[in-house]
C-alpha cells in the first residue's frame, strides 16, 4: 500500500512530500538538469526531503549523476561507499547500470 499524503488546504490525497520530491528530480534530471540526480542522492544520504536514508540507492543516484558529468557527485558517492560494505557498493552499481540501461536520458547540459 502506498502512502499518501492529505493536504490539509484541500482536504485532498495528494502525492506525498517524497514523491513530489522524487518526480520534481526526476522531472529536471529529463528535461536535462543532471543536478536532478544528485539532489535524490544528497536526500537519500542524508534522510531529507521526506526521504529515508539509503546509501544503496544514494550512491546509485550519484553514480548515475557522475556518468552525466556532475563532478560533485563523484566525491558524494566515495564518500557514501565509505559506509558501505563491498556487497552494498556492488548493489548500487548494479541498480545504476540497470536504470540508465532502461531509461531514456537526454544529453545533459554542464551543471552549472
Amino acid at each position: 500500500m502506498k502512502a499518501v499524503w492529505v493536504n490539509p488546504q484541500i482536504g485532498s490525497p495528494a502525492p506525498t512530500p517524497a514523491d513530489a520530491f522524487i518526480a520534481c528530480s526526476l522531472a529536471a534530471a529529463q528535461a536535462g538538469d543532471v543536478t536532478g540526480y544528485f539532489d535524490l542522492g544528497v536526500a537519500l544520504s542524508t534522510g531529507t526531503d521526506g526521504l529515508s536514508c539509503d546509501f544503496i540507492e544514494a550512491h546509485k543516484w550519484f553514480n548515475i549523476a557522475a556518468t552525466s558529468g556532475h563532478e560533485e557527485s563523484a566525491l558524494c558517492r566515495a564518500d557514501v561507499a565509505c559506509e558501505m560494505t563491498p556487497r552494498e557498493i556492488a548493489e548500487a552499481q548494479r541498480r545504476a547500470r540497470h536504470w540508465i540501461a532502461n531509461s531514456y536520458r537526454p544529453t545533459f547540459r554542464k551543471a552549472a
